[in-house]
């Protein structure tokens, strides 16, 4: 019983100490989001992020004036997208989770085709970022509501297939594992090589910069390209 107790206790000690350590951040989150419901504001904030985009093919962060920036929805989005960014077990230069997935569709594994010769590319479905029932995105081509079972998740994945043609597309367990050891929520780019995390991508979506994992695959490309020096 005592045992219990004091189990209980250290849990709580590490919520709320948690709390404490995402809590300027979140506050901070969550007077921007504020401010974006400020039209003025937001067409300038989206105008000042689009023009500092280093590369073209970088997806830009879109919103559109119909959509309600500061909500319960999109605070508890923020908060829960935050804890699990700070609690991942994925770090650049440690060993890549190995978590559990699903596959969406069997089909002959084919590969980006710039990179063919050097890398296989996995795409993970997640849980939706915007579902219909929770913080609503109108710019998001499909409505689609939260997944309230494994078979909800596939089917809802499978939209994603002709959208990345030449990937494999699985989909995280309803434990929502990958999620957490990756801190993928809203999106995110990793790169794994022998087990290891070598890139790792910012939270997207301002984070999400495909100019940057194509800097990485060109560089890692020219390293075997190069020839071996033989020092005696």
């Amino acid at each position: 019983m005592h045992d219990s107790g004091g189990a209980q206790i250290a849990q709580a000690l590490k919520h709320a100490a948690l709390c404490l350590m995402l809590l300027p951040r979140f506050l901070l989150a969550a007077v921007m989001l504020w401010l974006l419901d400020f039209l003025c504001i937001r067409r300038k904030m989206l105008l000042k992020m689009g023009q500092s985009q280093d590369s073209a093919e970088d997806p830009p962060v879109c919103v559109s004036d119909a959509n309600k920036m500061f909500t319960v929805e999109s605070l508890r989005a923020v908060w829960y997208g935050q804890k699990l960014d700070f609690l991942k077990s994925a770090h650049l230069g440690r060993t890549a989770p190995n978590t559990e997935v699903v596959l969406v569709h069997e089909r002959r594994p084919r590969i980006v085709r710039q990179y063919a010769d050097i890398a296989d590319f996995l795409v993970v479905y997640i849980e939706e970022a915007h579902p219909s029932d929770g913080w609503v995105s109108t710019d998001a081509p499909y409505q689609i509501p939260k997944h309230r079972c494994l078979e909800d998740r596939l089917r809802a994945a499978q939209l994603m297939l002709s959208e990345v043609p030449g990937s494999n597309v699985v989909v995280d367990n309803m434990d929502n594992s990958s999620n957490a050891a990756y801190g993928a929520y809203f999106e995110r780019l990793y790169i794994v090589r022998d087990e290891q995390v070598v890139y790792q991508g910012g939270r997207g979506p301002e984070g999400y910069r495909i100019s940057e994992l194509r800097h990485w695959l060109e560089e890692y490309r020219n390293s075997l390209l190069r020839p071996a020096v033989l020092h005696v």
